[in-house]
Protein backbone atom coordinates (compact mmCIF):
# COMPACT_ATOMS: atom_id res chain seq x y z
CA UNK A 1 0.00 0.00 0.00
CA UNK A 2 1.58 3.69 -1.13
CA UNK A 3 1.47 6.28 1.57
CA UNK A 4 -0.68 9.12 0.58
CA UNK A 5 0.78 12.65 -0.63
CA UNK A 6 2.65 14.48 2.52
CA UNK A 7 -0.50 16.71 4.37
CA UNK A 8 -3.02 14.81 2.39
CA UNK A 9 -4.76 12.13 4.65
CA UNK A 10 -5.80 8.42 3.23
CA UNK A 11 -9.03 8.43 3.41
CA UNK A 12 -10.27 5.41 1.31
CA UNK A 13 -12.21 2.71 2.86
CA UNK A 14 -10.35 0.38 5.31
CA UNK A 15 -11.07 -3.92 4.91
CA UNK A 16 -11.19 -5.08 8.73
CA UNK A 17 -11.50 -7.81 9.54
CA UNK A 18 -13.36 -7.57 13.73
CA UNK A 19 -12.85 -10.87 15.36
CA UNK A 20 -15.46 -11.09 18.65
CA UNK A 21 -15.29 -13.77 21.68
CA UNK A 22 -17.77 -16.35 20.10
CA UNK A 23 -19.14 -17.04 23.77
CA UNK A 24 -22.66 -15.38 22.76
CA UNK A 25 -24.08 -13.71 19.46
CA UNK A 26 -23.14 -10.04 18.85
CA UNK A 27 -24.83 -8.39 19.71
CA UNK A 28 -25.60 -10.62 22.69
CA UNK A 29 -29.25 -11.05 23.97
CA UNK A 30 -29.47 -9.76 27.54
CA UNK A 31 -25.89 -8.90 29.05
CA UNK A 32 -22.67 -9.41 27.44
CA UNK A 33 -20.72 -6.04 27.63
CA UNK A 34 -17.64 -7.37 25.22
CA UNK A 35 -19.93 -8.30 22.43
CA UNK A 36 -22.13 -5.37 22.69
CA UNK A 37 -18.98 -3.19 22.50
CA UNK A 38 -17.79 -5.53 19.33
CA UNK A 39 -21.38 -4.96 17.76
CA UNK A 40 -21.36 -0.73 18.18
CA UNK A 41 -17.93 -0.34 16.43
CA UNK A 42 -18.78 -2.77 13.88
CA UNK A 43 -21.63 -1.13 12.71
CA UNK A 44 -19.64 2.39 13.35
CA UNK A 45 -17.42 1.41 10.99
CA UNK A 46 -19.64 -0.04 8.64
CA UNK A 47 -21.91 3.25 8.61
CA UNK A 48 -18.79 5.14 7.94
CA UNK A 49 -17.75 3.28 4.32
CA UNK A 50 -16.07 0.45 5.82
CA UNK A 51 -15.00 -2.94 4.76
CA UNK A 52 -15.64 -5.08 7.91
CA UNK A 53 -15.85 -8.89 7.97
CA UNK A 54 -17.21 -9.87 12.01
CA UNK A 55 -16.17 -13.23 12.88
CA UNK A 56 -18.85 -14.36 15.10
CA UNK A 57 -21.43 -16.90 15.88
CA UNK A 58 -23.94 -17.69 13.56
CA UNK A 59 -26.73 -16.24 15.64
CA UNK A 60 -25.03 -12.77 15.31
CA UNK A 61 -26.94 -10.05 13.58
CA UNK A 62 -24.71 -7.10 11.72
CA UNK A 63 -24.71 -4.74 8.48
CA UNK A 64 -21.01 -6.56 8.65
CA UNK A 65 -20.57 -9.55 6.11
CA UNK A 66 -20.61 -12.32 8.96
CA UNK A 67 -18.05 -15.41 8.74
CA UNK A 68 -19.03 -17.89 10.94
CA UNK A 69 -17.97 -21.50 12.46
CA UNK A 70 -20.38 -21.86 15.01
CA UNK A 71 -24.07 -21.50 14.72
CA UNK A 72 -24.34 -20.76 18.51
CA UNK A 73 -21.64 -19.50 21.33
CA UNK A 74 -20.63 -21.94 23.66
CA UNK A 75 -22.53 -20.28 27.00
CA UNK A 76 -25.41 -21.60 24.75
CA UNK A 77 -24.32 -25.04 23.41
CA UNK A 78 -22.13 -26.88 26.14
CA UNK A 79 -21.43 -29.25 23.54
CA UNK A 80 -18.65 -26.35 22.10
CA UNK A 81 -15.70 -27.44 24.54
CA UNK A 82 -13.25 -26.58 25.18
CA UNK A 83 -14.27 -22.81 24.73
CA UNK A 84 -10.83 -21.71 24.50
CA UNK A 85 -10.50 -24.22 21.21
CA UNK A 86 -13.39 -22.65 20.41
CA UNK A 87 -12.29 -18.85 20.12
CA UNK A 88 -8.63 -20.17 18.92
CA UNK A 89 -10.52 -21.42 15.96
CA UNK A 90 -12.55 -18.33 15.48
CA UNK A 91 -9.69 -16.11 15.23
CA UNK A 92 -7.47 -18.81 13.15
CA UNK A 93 -10.54 -18.10 9.98
CA UNK A 94 -9.28 -14.57 10.24
CA UNK A 95 -5.46 -15.17 10.01
CA UNK A 96 -6.00 -17.54 7.59
CA UNK A 97 -7.68 -14.67 5.26
CA UNK A 98 -5.18 -12.06 6.52
CA UNK A 99 -4.22 -11.11 2.87
CA UNK A 100 -8.37 -9.69 2.48
CA UNK A 101 -7.39 -7.28 5.12
CA UNK A 102 -6.21 -4.22 6.09
CA UNK A 103 -6.06 -4.86 9.67
CA UNK A 104 -7.08 -7.21 11.84
CA UNK A 105 -8.87 -6.34 15.32
CA UNK A 106 -9.24 -8.92 18.18
CA UNK A 107 -11.47 -8.47 20.86
CA UNK A 108 -9.92 -9.97 23.78
CA UNK A 109 -12.00 -11.52 27.06
CA UNK A 110 -9.57 -13.10 28.76
CA UNK A 111 -5.94 -13.43 27.50
CA UNK A 112 -4.78 -12.28 23.84
CA UNK A 113 -3.97 -15.72 21.95
CA UNK A 114 -3.86 -13.52 19.12
CA UNK A 115 -0.38 -12.18 19.75
CA UNK A 116 1.22 -15.61 18.89
CA UNK A 117 0.03 -14.78 15.69
CA UNK A 118 1.60 -11.70 15.36
CA UNK A 119 4.71 -12.68 13.73
CA UNK A 120 2.81 -14.85 10.95
CA UNK A 121 0.23 -12.35 9.36
CA UNK A 122 0.79 -10.73 6.35
CA UNK A 123 -1.55 -8.05 7.91
CA UNK A 124 -1.50 -6.02 11.14
CA UNK A 125 -3.17 -7.52 14.36
CA UNK A 126 -4.38 -5.18 16.87
CA UNK A 127 -5.79 -6.56 20.36
CA UNK A 128 -8.34 -4.99 22.96
CA UNK A 129 -8.36 -6.63 25.95
CA UNK A 130 -11.40 -6.35 28.04
CA UNK A 131 -10.15 -6.74 31.65
CA UNK A 132 -7.44 -5.81 34.51
CA UNK A 133 -3.86 -7.80 33.80
CA UNK A 134 -1.85 -9.49 36.56
CA UNK A 135 1.88 -8.75 36.34
CA UNK A 136 2.12 -12.53 35.43
CA UNK A 137 0.57 -11.98 32.34
CA UNK A 138 1.74 -8.70 31.28
CA UNK A 139 4.98 -10.95 31.71
CA UNK A 140 4.36 -13.59 29.62
CA UNK A 141 3.06 -11.77 27.26
CA UNK A 142 6.02 -9.37 27.01
CA UNK A 143 7.65 -12.22 25.00
CA UNK A 144 5.75 -9.87 21.95
CA UNK A 145 6.81 -6.71 22.74
CA UNK A 146 6.18 -5.54 19.06
CA UNK A 147 2.50 -6.42 19.26
CA UNK A 148 -0.08 -3.63 19.22
CA UNK A 149 -2.85 -3.00 21.94
CA UNK A 150 -5.50 -0.59 22.19
CA UNK A 151 -6.17 -0.17 25.85
CA UNK A 152 -9.44 1.01 27.26
CA UNK A 153 -8.67 3.14 30.08
CA UNK A 154 -5.57 5.11 31.45
CA UNK A 155 -5.80 2.38 34.50
CA UNK A 156 -5.72 -0.69 31.70
CA UNK A 157 -2.83 1.21 29.85
CA UNK A 158 -0.72 1.69 33.27
CA UNK A 159 -1.21 -1.94 33.79
CA UNK A 160 -0.07 -2.79 30.55
CA UNK A 161 2.98 -1.49 30.62
CA UNK A 162 6.01 -2.74 28.34
CA UNK A 163 3.75 -3.56 25.48
CA UNK A 164 2.87 -1.77 22.38
CA UNK A 165 0.35 0.37 23.75
CA UNK A 166 -0.12 2.37 20.69
CA UNK A 167 -3.64 4.40 22.09
CA UNK A 168 -5.92 4.62 25.05
CA UNK A 169 -9.64 4.92 23.66
CA UNK A 170 -12.52 4.86 26.27
CA UNK A 171 -15.62 2.82 25.34
CA UNK A 172 -18.69 3.85 23.88
CA UNK A 173 -22.21 3.41 23.96
CA UNK A 174 -25.06 4.16 21.48
CA UNK A 175 -27.01 6.71 23.64
CA UNK A 176 -29.73 7.34 21.51
CA UNK A 177 -30.74 3.97 22.70
CA UNK A 178 -30.75 4.98 26.33
CA UNK A 179 -33.61 7.53 27.33
CA UNK A 180 -33.31 9.21 30.55
CA UNK A 181 -35.48 10.56 32.74
CA UNK A 182 -36.04 13.75 34.93
CA UNK A 183 -37.46 12.63 37.76
CA UNK A 184 -36.47 9.08 39.46
CA UNK A 185 -38.41 6.36 41.17
CA UNK A 186 -37.61 5.70 44.83
CA UNK A 187 -34.41 2.64 44.58
CA UNK A 188 -31.26 2.22 44.02
CA UNK A 189 -29.87 0.08 41.27
CA UNK A 190 -27.14 -2.50 41.06
CA UNK A 191 -26.21 -3.55 37.73
CA UNK A 192 -23.11 -5.89 37.18
CA UNK A 193 -21.97 -9.75 37.27
CA UNK A 194 -22.36 -11.54 40.82
CA UNK A 195 -18.64 -11.55 42.03
CA UNK A 196 -17.13 -10.66 44.63
CA UNK A 197 -15.25 -8.27 43.18
CA UNK A 198 -17.96 -6.07 42.25
CA UNK A 199 -19.16 -5.10 45.66
CA UNK A 200 -22.48 -6.65 45.35
CA UNK A 201 -22.65 -7.15 49.33
CA UNK A 202 -21.52 -4.07 50.19
CA UNK A 203 -24.45 -2.51 47.85
CA UNK A 204 -26.64 -4.39 49.72
CA UNK A 205 -25.23 -2.61 52.96
CA UNK A 206 -25.08 0.75 51.54
CA UNK A 207 -29.26 0.42 50.74
CA UNK A 208 -29.96 -0.85 54.23
CA UNK A 209 -27.91 1.66 56.13
CA UNK A 210 -29.97 4.57 53.71
CA UNK A 211 -32.92 2.97 54.15
CA UNK A 212 -33.75 2.90 50.40
CA UNK A 213 -34.45 -0.24 48.54
CA UNK A 214 -32.36 -2.20 46.27
CA UNK A 215 -32.70 -3.25 42.96
CA UNK A 216 -30.07 -6.22 41.78
CA UNK A 217 -29.92 -7.23 38.06
CA UNK A 218 -27.43 -9.91 36.88
CA UNK A 219 -27.62 -13.38 35.70
CA UNK A 220 -28.10 -15.60 38.52
CA UNK A 221 -24.63 -17.89 39.42
CA UNK A 222 -23.39 -19.55 42.28
CA UNK A 223 -22.09 -16.75 43.71
CA UNK A 224 -25.76 -14.86 43.75
CA UNK A 225 -26.97 -18.35 45.03
CA UNK A 226 -24.61 -19.56 47.92
CA UNK A 227 -24.13 -15.57 49.00
CA UNK A 228 -26.75 -12.87 47.91
CA UNK A 229 -29.81 -14.75 48.13
CA UNK A 230 -30.37 -14.91 51.77
CA UNK A 231 -29.68 -11.29 51.81
CA UNK A 232 -32.89 -10.89 49.02
CA UNK A 233 -36.33 -10.25 50.76
CA UNK A 234 -38.08 -9.13 47.37
CA UNK A 235 -39.35 -6.01 49.05
CA UNK A 236 -35.93 -3.52 50.33
CA UNK A 237 -33.21 -6.19 48.48
CA UNK A 238 -35.36 -6.91 45.35
CA UNK A 239 -33.85 -9.33 42.46
CA UNK A 240 -35.02 -8.89 38.91
CA UNK A 241 -33.05 -11.50 37.17
CA UNK A 242 -30.41 -10.66 34.22
CA UNK A 243 -32.50 -7.52 31.88
CA UNK A 244 -32.91 -7.45 28.41
CA UNK A 245 -31.54 -4.17 26.83
CA UNK A 246 -35.03 -1.90 27.27
CA UNK A 247 -35.97 -3.34 30.91
CA UNK A 248 -32.51 -2.41 31.64
CA UNK A 249 -32.99 1.36 29.98
CA UNK A 250 -36.01 1.49 32.33
CA UNK A 251 -34.40 -0.21 35.27
CA UNK A 252 -31.60 2.27 35.65
CA UNK A 253 -33.66 5.22 34.03
CA UNK A 254 -35.90 4.65 37.57
CA UNK A 255 -32.69 4.81 39.95
CA UNK A 256 -31.87 7.49 41.92
CA UNK A 257 -28.37 6.39 41.43
CA UNK A 258 -26.28 3.43 40.80
CA UNK A 259 -24.52 1.76 43.25
CA UNK A 260 -21.08 0.69 42.15
CA UNK A 261 -18.65 -0.33 45.30
CA UNK A 262 -15.99 -2.06 43.44
CA UNK A 263 -13.47 -3.97 45.64
CA UNK A 264 -11.66 -5.21 42.45
CA UNK A 265 -9.92 -2.48 40.56
CA UNK A 266 -11.48 -2.48 36.97
CA UNK A 267 -10.29 -1.23 33.21
CA UNK A 268 -13.86 0.59 32.66
CA UNK A 269 -17.11 -0.18 34.03
CA UNK A 270 -19.43 0.30 31.17
CA UNK A 271 -22.47 0.21 32.83
CA UNK A 272 -21.30 3.14 34.85
CA UNK A 273 -21.49 5.21 30.63
CA UNK A 274 -24.90 3.16 30.31
CA UNK A 275 -26.23 4.58 34.19
CA UNK A 276 -24.84 8.27 33.38
CA UNK A 277 -26.90 7.91 29.38
CA UNK A 278 -30.22 7.40 30.92
CA UNK A 279 -29.25 10.29 33.44
CA UNK A 280 -28.76 8.15 36.35
CA UNK A 281 -26.12 9.86 38.47
CA UNK A 282 -23.42 7.14 40.29
CA UNK A 283 -22.08 6.76 43.63
CA UNK A 284 -18.60 4.78 43.26
CA UNK A 285 -15.37 3.35 45.22
CA UNK A 286 -12.38 4.79 43.87
CA UNK A 287 -10.83 1.89 42.35
CA UNK A 288 -9.57 1.36 38.96
CA UNK A 289 -10.99 2.99 36.07
CA UNK A 290 -13.81 4.96 38.21
CA UNK A 291 -12.13 8.69 38.22
CA UNK A 292 -11.77 8.23 34.18
CA UNK A 293 -15.21 7.71 34.21
CA UNK A 294 -17.29 9.37 36.54
CA UNK A 295 -16.53 13.31 37.06
CA UNK A 296 -16.59 13.85 40.20
CA UNK A 297 -19.34 16.44 41.65
CA UNK A 298 -20.69 16.38 37.50
CA UNK A 299 -22.33 12.66 36.65
CA UNK A 300 -21.87 11.10 40.27
CA UNK A 301 -19.39 11.34 43.46
CA UNK A 302 -16.51 9.35 43.47
CA UNK A 303 -15.28 8.33 47.33
CA UNK A 304 -12.22 6.11 48.92
CA UNK A 305 -14.83 4.51 51.81
CA UNK A 306 -18.41 3.04 51.82
CA UNK A 307 -18.87 4.86 55.18
CA UNK A 308 -18.49 8.26 53.09
CA UNK A 309 -20.51 6.77 50.47
CA UNK A 310 -23.08 6.13 52.53
CA UNK A 311 -22.62 9.51 54.35
CA UNK A 312 -22.46 11.44 50.76
CA UNK A 313 -25.65 9.67 49.38
CA UNK A 314 -27.71 12.75 49.62
CA UNK A 315 -25.01 14.68 47.26
CA UNK A 316 -25.41 12.75 44.56
CA UNK A 317 -29.67 12.64 44.41
CA UNK A 318 -28.75 16.35 44.22
CA UNK A 319 -26.99 16.34 41.00
CA UNK A 320 -28.63 17.37 37.64
CA UNK A 321 -29.62 14.64 35.60
CA UNK A 322 -29.99 16.21 32.37
CA UNK A 323 -26.48 17.67 32.90
CA UNK A 324 -25.65 13.55 33.74
CA UNK A 325 -26.98 12.65 30.50
CA UNK A 326 -25.50 15.59 28.77
CA UNK A 327 -21.87 14.62 30.06
CA UNK A 328 -22.51 10.44 28.76
CA UNK A 329 -23.58 11.86 24.89
CA UNK A 330 -20.36 14.12 24.71
CA UNK A 331 -17.87 12.21 26.38
CA UNK A 332 -19.10 7.97 25.33
CA UNK A 333 -20.86 8.79 21.63
CA UNK A 334 -19.78 6.32 19.20
CA UNK A 335 -19.23 8.54 16.11
CA UNK A 336 -15.66 9.75 18.56
CA UNK A 337 -15.04 6.52 18.91
CA UNK A 338 -15.46 4.91 15.74
CA UNK A 339 -13.20 7.87 14.58
CA UNK A 340 -10.63 7.19 17.30
CA UNK A 341 -10.37 3.60 16.32
CA UNK A 342 -10.09 4.65 12.21
CA UNK A 343 -6.80 6.50 13.33
CA UNK A 344 -5.45 3.90 14.91
CA UNK A 345 -5.84 1.33 11.94
CA UNK A 346 -4.85 3.69 9.50
CA UNK A 347 -1.35 3.93 11.73
CA UNK A 348 -0.61 0.33 12.24
CA UNK A 349 -1.41 -0.46 8.25
CA UNK A 350 1.08 2.59 7.46
CA UNK A 351 3.91 0.48 9.48
CA UNK A 352 2.97 -2.25 8.07
CA UNK A 353 3.08 -5.97 9.47
CA UNK A 354 6.35 -7.45 11.46
CA UNK A 355 6.40 -10.16 8.66
CA UNK A 356 6.51 -7.36 6.05
CA UNK A 357 10.10 -6.82 6.89
CA UNK A 358 11.18 -10.42 7.19
CA UNK A 359 13.00 -12.76 4.55
CA UNK A 360 11.48 -15.58 3.22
Amino acid sequence: MSAPPPGQADARPLRIAHVAPVATSVPPPRSGSIETLTSILTEGLVREGHDVTLFANASSHTGARLHSLFERGYRDDGTLWPWELCELFNLAAAIERADQFDIIHCQVEYYPQSLAFSRLSSTPIVQTLHLAPSPAEVRLWSQYPEAPFIAISHEQATRLAGLNVVDTIHHAIDTDRFGWRATPDDYLVFLGRFTEGKGVLQAIEVARRAGLRLMLAAAENEYYRDTIAPHVDGKRIVYVGEVEHDAKVALLGGARALIYPVQQAEPFGLVLAEAMACGTPVAALDKGAVREVVEDGVTGRVFQALDELVAGLPSVFTLDRARVRQRAVDRFGVDRWVKAHVEVYRQLVAAGSPLAGRSA
